[in-house]
């Protein structure tokens, strides 16, 4: 699991930078102005194990599970996919104004899912995801200022039907808590 870490990291940080839909992708894949330009401010990188990953009704495990916060305010729950025929597979739970309602919760409402493979245009050698506008939550247990997060739950759907779904259980170890940079401090900032 160790060695997905650093292609995981790439990966989101890729997310953050200009997204665009490439050629004979979906219709509804959106791709919004608002995505361009941000910069990952805080990057955590959790283990543990996807007791349920489910993408467009194929299930799935993954490799690593990561937790994304960019300097505009965009969040991703990031997942790499263990997946035999695709190595840079990785799906995006995403949204904006997650809320917490205690200092061991926290709740992202969900608007568009990030889709990764080996099939998808580059930038500086990295696939750049397609977007596709959804609808979902995902629910945190624990916290990252403790380095401390027990599960993780998903669900999106998007505007074509497909379901997405995520159970992450921790192993227990803590947290691989990383502040890239300052930014303003926001509702999203686990630390705030």
């Amino acid at each position: 699991m160790r060695l997905c870490r650093p292609a995981l990291a790439a990966t989101l940080i890729a997310l953050a930078g200009p997204a665009w839909a490439g050629p004979g992708d979906s219709a509804s894949a959106v791709n919004p102005p608002a995505q361009q330009n941000a910069i990952i401010d805080l990057l955590a990188l959790m283990s543990g194990k996807c007791t349920t990953l489910r993408i467009a009704g194929r299930d799935f495990a993954c490799k690593v599970v990561a937790y994304a916060h960019g300097d505009k305010g965009r969040v991703n729950f990031a997942v790499a996919v263990d997946d035999p025929s695709d190595e840079n597979h990785v799906v995006s739970f995403s949204g904006e104004n997650g809320k917490r309602a205690d200092d061991n919760s926290y709740e992202l409402p969900i608007d568009r899912m990030l889709l990764n493979s080996k099939d998808r245009p580059k930038v500086d050698g990295l696939p750049v995801p397609a977007e596709q506008a959804s609808k979902g939550v995902c629910r945190q247990t624990g916290n990252f200022a403790a380095r401390k997060v027990s599960d993780i739950t998903c669900s999106a759907t998007d505007t074509e039907g497909r379901k997405y779904e995520l159970l992450f259980v921790s192993d227990g170890r803590p947290a691989s808590v990383r502040r890239v940079r300052q930014s303003a401090p926001s509702i999203q900032d686990p630390f705030k």
